[in-house]
This record gives C-alpha cells, structure tokens and sequence, in this order.
C-alpha cells in the first residue's frame, strides 16, 4: 500500500540524516554458569546505553540459557543464537533448529563463526545454506565471513571473503 511507502522512504530519510545505526553484538560462547549469566544480565540492565534508533545491542549466550536470559533482559536489548540447524528438526542429536529460536521467541541467530568453520568444518556452502534457511524462518542473521591468520598472511583475505560472500548472497533471494 502506499501509506507503507510513504513510511518506509520516511524511515530511510531519517536514517541517512542520522547516518548508520551502530550495532553493538556480545557472543558469550560456550561460556557461563547460571549465577554468572544473572551478573551478567544484571550488569548489562544498569548500564547506561543510547536509544535502539542510534544503537542495536544484541548479545548472544548459551542455547542451555536462552530462556533465562530472555527472561531476564532489559526490552531494548536483544537475544541471538549461536547457531542453527540448516533445515526444520529431526534426527539431528545436539542440534537446535531455526523453529526452535522462533518458538522461544529468539529473533537473532549467528551463523558462520569462524570457530564452526574452523572446528566443525562448516563449508560456505552449509553457511550458506543456513542463513537462507534461516531467514526464510523469519530470524534476523549475523552472517560471519572472515580469513584466518594464514589466509591473511598468504594476502588471500580478499579471495577469502569474496567466496564466503558470494556463498550465502548465492542462496539468498530478496
């Protein structure tokens, strides 16, 4: 309709007269017990943060404390996790997958860290494949692409995260 025009080049004009909206991400990885996740919640709810049209914090903990952490966060902030499962669920022992996160209520998820692709052996093409699917289930992605120590060393950053890229916009439409 035209009002949603009308309000979407609205919200882009004040978007670029602000300039870009800074997003502020804290990946806890396989980190924390219970007392410590409740510190660290409590810690982040007092501190002292522009509003969510000048910044967006995400932060990320364990799957095991999602629902805590949801449970417990100030409004303004938002809750991603570390990773999902490339299709619905299934016989996939460990795995958790994107209808999962949509049921907790769990907008974000990171997909590509370069620990999964580094330790699991998560091709571009599996990245890939799991942020189309992913969005497709209606979650917001932080894609990773990145070159490791020797990729840079060899100067093949470029090469590196052109592929990464090229991986998940392949498989992603509009």
């Amino acid at each position: 309709s035209n009002s949603h025009l009308s309000s979407h080049h609205q919200n882009h004009r004040e978007s670029s007269r602000m300039g870009r909206k800074f997003f502020v991400g804290g990946n806890w990885k396989c980190n924390g017990t219970t007392e410590q996740v409740k510190k660290i919640v409590e810690s982040l709810n007092a501190a002292k943060v522009p509003p969510t049209d000048v910044v967006e914090v995400v932060v990320s903990p364990p799957y095991v404390f999602l629902p805590l952490v949801k449970s417990l966060l100030r409004p303004d902030f938002q809750i991603a996790a570390q990773n999902c499962w490339v299709k619905n669920g299934g016989a996939f022992t460990g795995e958790v997958s994107a209808e999962m996160l949509v049921d907790l209520g769990i907008p974000w998820v990171i997909l590509g860290h370069s620990e999964r692709r580094l330790l699991l052996n998560e091709s571009n093409e599996f990245v890939g494949d799991k942020v189309a699917y992913a969005l497709s289930k209606g979650l917001k992605v932080i894609a990773c692409v990145g070159e490791t120590l020797e990729q840079r060393e060899a100067g093949s950053t470029m090469d590196v995260v052109a592929a990464q890229t090229k991986a998940i916009a392949d498989r992603v439409s509009d």
